[in-house]
Formats: C-alpha cells, structure tokens, sequence
C-alpha cells in the first residue's frame, strides 16, 4: 500500500509536532501538510494544544465508568517504548490520544482544549485566533459532554475560586448565572501561556454553551457577534481581559444573555 498520501492521524500529527518520528516519517507528513490545506489547518489546531490535563478532565473522571477506564489506560501505559530512559514529557502526549480514543468509546467526552499557540504556524490578530479556537473545541461538545447535575451553589463558587485567582476577577455564581440554562463545570485551561476561564452550561433546547474569559492587553472592545463552526458567540474586552460567550442559541438570545452577564461581570 502506498501511504505517501495517507492523511495522517491526529496521533501522527502531534508526534510529528513533538519531533517524535524518523526523517522519513516526518518527511512524508511535511509534505502533505504542504500540499493538503485540511491537514494543514488540523496541524495548526493541534501543535496549539497545552491542556493542563489532570486539573482539566478531574470532574469528568470523577464520573467515569472507572473500572472500565482504568483497564483501558492501563493497558496503553503497559505498550513498550521504542526508545530507551525515561520518557520525555512531551512523549506522554501520544499515550493521551490513545486515552482519549479509549475514553470516547467509554463514553466520556473529553476537552481537546486549549491552547499555546505555536509560533511557526499562521499570526493572526490575538483575539480571533482565540474565538477559532475556543469554537473548534466547543463544537465538538453534545448534550452528553455535560450530562450529570447541577452542581450546588455552594460547588459552583468552589469551581470558580481558582479561576479568580489565575484571572485577577471576581468570579461568583450569580455574576456568571445564564437564567433558564444550567451551569454545569467550571475549568481553568491556558490560551497561548495565560490563563483561560471556561464555564460551561447547558441549554435545556440548543445543548451545550460556554463562557470562556482570556487575560488580554488588547484593549477595549464593545460587543459584537459572530459565527464560527455553526456557533453563534457574542465577545468583548476591557482593559484587561477578553470574555466570549458561545453556543448553539439563536443570534438575538445570545446578544441578550452576553450582555446581561457583562453587566454582571462589570459591576
């Protein structure tokens, strides 16, 4: 079989981002990735992916069928290694992809999130790349990636006390209420080495909606709407973060809703 114009796994691609293939291997990918914009674009996406997994994925492995899971890693972290010493870090990142294939079939949904930037793929302006790539990510959510109760109040504000910490904001769960829609988890990822807030919700009709807050010194900016990946997402900026809102929920709610907890977040 000739594989010179196999399209490369997301494993072969983060391996080729790590520098984990031979000469030859990484010759190949290089060469599709010239001459194949798709792939291209999903080298870009996943050479971004920083996720401080263990602190990000905790409340969804609480959940977890975690007999079942633990087979399933345990049988990944069991493959031998191809290369002698201990395994560099970044070598661990290859054994999460097997995880993450293990942990979908199981039934867990798992943030492929977010998001140090690398610098040898397209510049763009700071706050469109961010909204790119929270709406990759959040497209890929379903009603079932958020399934479970509604935490209490009382777990909320313990899931957003840290946020407030790495953001410098008072972040409580009143401000960042979405009236008629459930709050569901609050996670700290990062966005090109800073911070990055998501809260996720769930809406009763439209499904899974998020609000995702950046460190930013871009400046000031007013509401403004846009679409990406069939999401609608109202955004703006102050003097020292950029916030979006996210979700599948028409248009004129979200401009409703973004502007209701902006207020909020502003008081």
């Amino acid at each position: 079989m000739n594989t010179k114009h196999t399209i490369p796994s997301d494993e072969d691609l983060t391996a080729f981002i790590d520098g984990e293939l031979t000469a030859e291997e990484a010759a190949r990918i290089e060469a599709i990735v010239n001459e194949d914009e798709s792939t291209a674009k999903r080298l870009e996406f996943l050479a971004r992916a920083s996720l401080p997994f263990e602190q990000a994925f905790a409340p969804l492995l609480s959940e977890a069928p975690r007999e079942k899971l633990e087979m399933m890693l345990a049988a990944i972290s069991a493959q031998p290694s191809a290369r002698s010493g201990p395994m560099p870090a970044f070598a661990s990142r290859r054994r999460f992809l097997g995880a993450l294939a293990a942990s979908l079939v199981a039934g867990i949904a798992i943030d492929r999130a977010a998001i140090g930037v690398g610098r040898g793929f397209l510049a763009r302006d700071e706050n469109s790349e961010w909204r790119a790539v929270v709406a990759d990510y959040i497209s890929l959510y379903t009603p079932e990636t958020l399934a479970g109760p509604v935490p209490a109040t009382e777990d909320q504000a313990a899931q957003l006390g840290p946020l407030d910490e790495k953001l410098g904001l008072s972040l409580s769960p009143e401000a960042v209420s979405l009236p008629g829609i459930d709050f569901k988890r609050a996670l700290m990822l990062q966005y090109d080495g800073k911070p990055l807030a998501q809260i996720a919700y769930l809406d009763p009709e439209t499904g899974p909606m998020a609000l995702c807050i950046v460190k930013s010194d871009a400046g000031s900016k007013a509401p403004d709407l846009e679409s990406r990946k069939g999401l609608n997402m109202i955004y703006w900026s102050n003097e020292t973060h950029a916030f979006m809102l996210i979700g599948r929920i028409p248009a004129d709610r979200m401009k409703e809703l973004g502007e209701d907890v902006r207020r909020r977040l502003s008081a």
